[in-house]
């Protein structure tokens, strides 16, 4: 299965949240369809290696509807502003609703939360900023964060998964941990529009080991899953620094 069916990125609206590889998703992703936009929501570091090109602009409609199409390279880059040398800023979702309305653009990628590159997290009460529109969500998790302690310098926002997980402050992580994460909405699902297609993504996936905890994880999302709200119908498995990222679907 490619990776854009696999996670069903090849509808019109695509956001990425989570931790432990959001903008490594996003950028594969664009590099696989045709006449993608990738954008933000929330800050979003410098990424004009990672698109053909980067219009940075308070107006995108303008940009997308005014500007010669020969002159648009894909996958294209749109931000409202260069915030400090190293992050743009995101547009508010609204705006990303329209871009997405847009004659031409097949595809709008979106990183619609931070991390701080970390490898869990869980939202605070201003997160995730989803545009209304959002075809598909795929939250990310790494499965690198098993086995390390619930910390600051593994998980962003360490309070708000130890909620979600009942898991105390500097104990280990367990696969049971990150399943929680993925499936309550006080989690990944946060804020996810019901028509949604929502797809837990398991990152890092680089060795057996790795492959091991993943399907273990998946398990659990599965069954909890199945045993309240019934949103997961898949979970993935990548690891992004291979030439092939999809490692397998767990369905």
């Amino acid at each position: 299965m490619e990776l854009t069916r696999a996670l069903e990125a090849d509808t019109g609206l695509t956001c990425v949240v989570g931790a432990g590889g959001k903008k490594s998703t996003l950028y594969e992703l664009a590099g696989r369809l045709e006449r993608a936009v990738v954008t933000a929501t929330v800050r979003i570091p410098i990424f004009d290696r990672q698109v053909a090109d980067v219009r940075v602009t308070e107006d995108p409609l303008a940009v997308l509807e005014s500007t010669d199409d020969a002159d648009l390279e894909w996958p294209l880059g749109l931000v409202p502003a260069q915030e400090r040398d190293d992050r743009y800023r995101g547009y508010d979702p609204a705006t990303v609703d329209r871009i997405a309305s847009a004659d031409g653009v097949e595809h709008v990628l979106v990183k619609a939360d931070g991390a701080r590159t970390r490898l869990l997290k869980a939202p605070n009460e201003r997160e995730p900023q989803l545009p209304e529109t959002a075809e598909t969500v795929i939250a990310i998790a790494s499965v690198d964060a098993v086995g390390q302690p619930l910390e600051d310098d593994v998980v962003h926002r360490p309070e708000h998964v130890a909620d979600v997980t009942g898991r105390a402050i500097g104990e280990p992580i367990e696969p049971a941990d990150v399943a929680a994460v993925l499936t309550s909405p006080e989690g990944g699902l946060k804020d996810v529009p019901d028509g949604a297609t929502y797809v837990p993504l398991l990152n890092m996936v680089d060795d057996d080991d790795a492959l091991e905890t993943a399907r273990e994880i998946a398990t659990h999302i599965r069954e909890e899953s199945a045993a309240t709200h019934g949103r997961v119908s898949r979970v993935v498995l990548t690891s992004m620094i291979a030439d092939e990222p999809l490692v397998d679907v767990y369905q």
